[in-house]
């Protein structure tokens, strides 16, 4: 099979029929062997029924219908999961991308032979100042922070090579940060295209004033588990070492300071008068807590079997 599309929704029951017809089109004219999975996030209008009717008059489209919201990053998990196309296309149930991208990304991974090619909304129709301005400085501090040069990190639009999605793991809200799981998986030629962004057609944004706050605390996240979840003790260990070996030092000090005075037959006051005797105690406690956290960390590394897990309330492929 040439190509996957994966679409998460939630809440499009308006845009559904065009955007299939729109995708079979654009299939059909360049002789694509498909398939359309279709992921409803727990909508609570009449989007799977119109997913289901869709079917009917297209086979190839393919359903899982969540028993309730999980988000995008769930729904983006378990559609990689389904399906088998050699390039997997992603895109928004919404209209706002357009399927007529779907060959040149899809050249662009079998000729270019690149790993993940992310679409850029250079002209968006969004509002300046909720989405436009806070998207560039975002996507400027991911530019900055991972090294990967990509200016829309968060486009809808992608493509990828199918081992690639294969090999990632997309749980919470790190569907944002899909260029950079693939980059620490070992995927590193990720190219970038000019995408057409319409305005929404349909419906209103899903999206609201909480992804401000997700968006940094995402991005945290992400860097600390491509870095060390495999390793957490590189991390915990050594930063609970450095913090011990200062109130060590600290507390070395202290004691070999009133050794001294006591040597010289000075009395001097108690090493327990000292503030920096219980700054020197308590660099050596955290200290040891971060160095026993990050050893805990090891065992429980990558053990949680429930972290991918969500009800699906029906299948339909």
């Amino acid at each position: 099979m040439d190509i996957s599309v994966v679409v998460p929704l939630f809440n499009e029951e308006e845009s559904l029929p065009e955007l299939a017809a729109w995708i079979k089109r654009v299939m059909e004219d360049n002789n694509f062997s498909y398939e359309i999975m279709m992921i409803d996030d727990g909508s609570r209008d009449d989007s799977w029924n119109v997913v289901r009717k869709l079917q009917k008059d297209n086979p190839l489209i393919k359903g899982i219908k969540f028993r309730r919201n999980y988000g995008k990053s769930a729904a983006l998990y378990c559609g990689f999961e389904a399906v088998q196309g050699d390039v997997v296309i992603t895109m928004d149930a919404d209209l706002q991308d357009s399927p007529d991208e779907i060959p040149e990304l899809y050249r662009m991974i079998k000729e270019e032979g690149y790993d993940l090619v992310s679409g850029w909304k250079k002209k968006r129709h969004d509002p300046v100042l909720t989405k436009n301005m806070p998207s560039k400085l975002y996507n400027w501090t991911v530019r900055r922070i991972t090294g990967i040069k990509l200016h829309d990190m968060n486009c809808g639009l992608k493509a990828y090579r199918k081992n690639v999605i294969k090999s990632i793991e997309v749980y919470g809200e790190m569907h944002r940060y899909i260029p950079v799981l693939a980059k620490w998986a070992g995927y590193k030629n990720i190219g970038e295209k000019v995408v057409i962004h319409s305005e929404r057609k349909y419906g209103v944004t899903k999206f609201g004033l909480e992804r401000f706050v997700r968006g940094p605390l995402d991005l945290i996240s992400v860097m600390f588990i491509s870095r060390f979840v495999k390793r957490p003790m590189h991390f915990f260990g050594v930063l609970g070492a450095l913090i011990f070996i200062v109130g060590f030092i600290a507390a070395g000090y202290l004691g070999a300071q009133k050794l001294i005075l006591l040597n010289q037959g000075i009395k001097g006051h108690l090493v327990t008068d000292s503030p920096y005797f219980y700054i020197a105690l308590t660099s050596m406690i955290i200290g040891a807590q971060f160095f026993m956290g990050g050893f805990l960390g090891e065992l429980v590394s990558r053990s949680s079997s429930e972290r991918n897990k969500y009800q699906i309330e029906e299948k339909s492929y």
